[in-house]
């Protein structure tokens, strides 16, 4: 009979791990899984019956998969923190403080991951994609690096257009997760030519474009995830909200977001001063407008130069332990400048990446 008890506790194991029913309670202990009659053979023996009356544990398979996310699963709830060594960005003395949307602490290190994992999912439900499938996209770094990462995790082929001129620790990102990267002449257009180029292809069967610059899941990502979070975050007090603005789907997002629950929040945007190239703040030519942009949502622009927004990544990393992007930075000088003409205001910034992104440009040096 012992060798019965082991083979029946065998079998219930087995059935278990086959079945792929719930047997894990909502804080992820087990409940035990009870089968009310199982069939055991012994060697040489004929079919015997047993009754199980006690629980059995659940399979590993089943609680883990219950328990622990994937990869993608992690984007979003990130830090909100506050300033308190840089002047001007809390109290005294116009009573205001600024705090920073930590966005470089999702996966794969960017406010992006939002709207890759967005992208790629809604186009899922769609019908418009299915894993095997190869992706397109034009990038200037952070959204390639997020759609590499979501298209490794869900099973897709990701083929990443960007100029040769951004910066090594991109192009290496992209390609650990295993993107084709197909680098184009920043002499011939730029991103406007990655962009063309990445169509093109599309219309020639080579893979789906996402297409960042058009693709309303970009913005609603924001929508549903970003805003939700800054909202609570700040107990509904938030009064001014400041970004650099690339494919407007983050400020787009926020602004829509932000305004369904207070009129009058205040949305700031982040461009480039003349003449000065900040990664990850872009002023585009017409013809090249992102199609998702409404510059109603706006109610003020801030033309942030190069020099400035550099000189605030060093003073953010060294006076306030955040290591952050340029473009962070650049959206921290927009941010200061509001502090510096309103009183008792609550003025939130995204921290768009992180600032090892950029440590091949020397502006930590």
């Amino acid at each position: 009979m012992a060798l019965i008890v082991v083979l029946q506790r065998r079998v219930i194991a087995n059935m278990r791990a086959s079945a792929g029913g719930a047997c894990v309670n909502h804080d992820g202990t087990h409940k035990g899984c009870r089968y009310k009659y199982v069939a055991v053979a012994g060697v040489g023996a004929p079919l015997v019956g047993a009754m199980v009356l006690g629980p059995q544990p659940c399979s590993v398979y089943d609680f883990c998969m219950k328990k622990y996310p994937t990869i993608e699963d992690t984007v979003g709830a990130t830090p909100l923190v506050r300033l308190q060594r840089i002047p001007g960005a809390a109290g005294e003395p116009r009573g205001n403080v600024i705090l920073a949307k930590l966005e470089g602490n999702n996966p794969a290190g960017s406010v992006k991951d939002r709207a890759a994992r967005s992208m790629i999912r809604r186009a899922e439900e769609r019908g418009d994609i299915k894993p095997g499938d190869t992706l397109i996209e034009a990038t200037s770094g952070n959204t390639g690096i997020a759609l590499a990462m979501t298209a490794a995790v869900r099973g897709y082929k990701m083929v990443l257009i960007m100029p040769d001129n951004l910066t090594l620790e991109r192009r290496a990102a992209m390609t650990a997760y295993g993107a084709q990267l197909i680098l184009t002449p920043a002499k011939q257009g730029g991103m406007e030519y990655a962009r063309d180029l990445a169509l093109e292809m599309q219309a020639e069967g080579k893979g789906k474009v996402l297409d960042q610059f058009a693709n309303p899941d970009n913005t609603l990502a924001h929508i549903e995830t970003t805003g939700p979070e800054l909202w609570q975050q700040t107990d509904g007090r938030i009064t001014h909200f400041v970004s650099a603005m690339g494919t407007t789907g983050t400020i787009m997002g926020m602004a829509t977001y932000l305004r369904s629950k207070n009129s009058k929040i205040q949305i700031i945007g982040a461009q480039p001063a003349e003449g000065s190239q900040i990664p990850g703040i872009r002023k585009w030519p017409e013809a090249y407008q992102p199609k998702i942009y409404d510059p109603s949502k706006v109610d003020a622009f801030e033309l942030i130069d190069q020099a400035d927004a550099e000189n605030m990544a060093r003073r953010l990393a060294s006076e306030e332990g955040i290591f952050g992007g340029i473009s962070s930075a650049g959206a921290l000088v927009a941010a200061l400048r509001v502090a510096a003409r309103v009183e008792n205001a609550t003025i939130v910034f995204i921290v768009c990446d992180r600032g090892d992104r950029y440590l091949s440009t020397g502006v930590f040096n």
